[in-house]
């Protein structure tokens, strides 16, 4: 048994982590480029943004600005250290290191991000350089969540430009959590290709699906193995994965259909590790584009990775790895042809 629960209740434990309160994770730190087009132009592409001012010169003028002007929610962007500072740190710890051992100390060794609020002061242009620096605002008692014990981290980030002025502040909470006591495990692993349900009662569950108000009714139909789409009650849009809001029209009110549960493979990966003991592996992810148009990311079954290949026919299946949970998955339809 862990006795992380009474170290993490001690009152020398908690001044030690409430004596964080007010101190700087981060100190203020440039990002490694200035505000520039290009990133620009690679953002509102991948969020389908198309307000022109954020590209468009004269449209810019048009709505009062002297130029382009990068999107608000990028503010974090422009001081991400990059890929080669995140495998290739410089060793020098920072006081988020330091935090993190304190509340590792107490057991709370898994993280999630929960909420984030941004302030804006004023928009980003090209040229601006962006710097970052990030203090501890809260550290509350230790709750009882759906993960686990754990403490929620109020940090604020303050962005500034080259001259030191404010231009955004970041509100930024984490909830750091004692993972529950794994149970033993059992022998976990099938031979690739082999059925979902054969030899799942020798493994652990499978992760739990995140399940909210807007995405509780796909499940809850899944549980009844129909596979079903999420569609605008207004401009009759599909939509996945489900979402309280029509991309397409903003309007709130939906319906559903129910797939034919036919499509094709529009991309798959064939993943090796980090192994989890609920699957067996090679373990291939696709991406399926269903024949309504919607894509979702599930399991191939019946197939071996060698034999997956780009726009194969697939057909659905199900897998039920436990009373509680029931996925859908694609196997080959000509696989299908030959049996019938």
């Amino acid at each position: 048994m862990s006795d992380h629960g009474s170290g993490a209740h001690s009152g020398e434990y908690e001044d030690r982590l409430q004596a964080w309160v007010g101190r700087e994770l981060l100190t203020r730190r440039f990002g490694q480029d200035p505000v520039n087009v290009p990133m620009i132009r690679h953002w509102v592409e991948a969020m389908a943004d198309d307000n022109p001012i954020y590209l468009d010169e004269s449209a810019a003028r048009e709505a009062g600005r002297d130029g382009v002007v990068a999107p608000a929610s990028m503010a974090q962007a422009w001081t991400m250290r990059g890929y080669a500072a995140s495998v290739r740190p410089d060793g020098e710890p920072t006081g988020m290191d330091e935090l993190t051992g304190l509340l590792a100390e107490g057991g709370y060794t898994s993280v999630v991000a929960t909420d984030s609020e941004f302030e804006f002061e004023r928009e980003l242009v090209p040229g601006d350089r962006v710097s970052v620096e990030e203090v501890v605002e809260a550290i509350s008692p230790e709750k009882k969540t759906g993960l686990g014990a754990g403490r929620f981290i109020t940090t604020v980030r303050t962005y500034r430009d080259a001259a030191g002025e404010v231009v955004a502040t970041q509100r930024w909470r984490l909830l750091r959590f004692r993972p529950a006591e794994k149970p033993a495990q059992e022998p976990a692993g099938k031979p690739a290709g082999k059925p979902e349900g054969e030899e799942a009662e020798a493994r652990p569950l499978r992760p739990r699906p995140a399940i909210n108000h807007d995405n509780a009714f796909w499940f809850e139909a899944a549980r009844e193995h129909r596979l079903v789409i999420q569609r605008c009650a207004d401009c009759k849009s599909l939509r996945h994965p489900p979402g309280p809001c029509c991309p397409q029209c903003g309007s709130f009110a939906w319906d559903t259909v129910e797939a034919k549960g036919e499509g094709h493979v529009y991309s798959y990966v064939v993943a090796h590790h980090p192994r989890h003991p609920a699957f067996g592996y090679p373990l291939v992810i696709a991406v399926v584009e269903l024949t309504e148009g919607t894509r979702l990311i599930t399991n191939l079954t019946g197939v071996e990775p060698a034999d997956v290949q780009i726009g194969m026919p697939v057909v659905l299946d199900w897998i039920d790895p436990d009373p509680d949970l029931s996925l859908p998955a694609f196997r080959p339809a000509d696989a299908d042809a030959k049996e019938r």
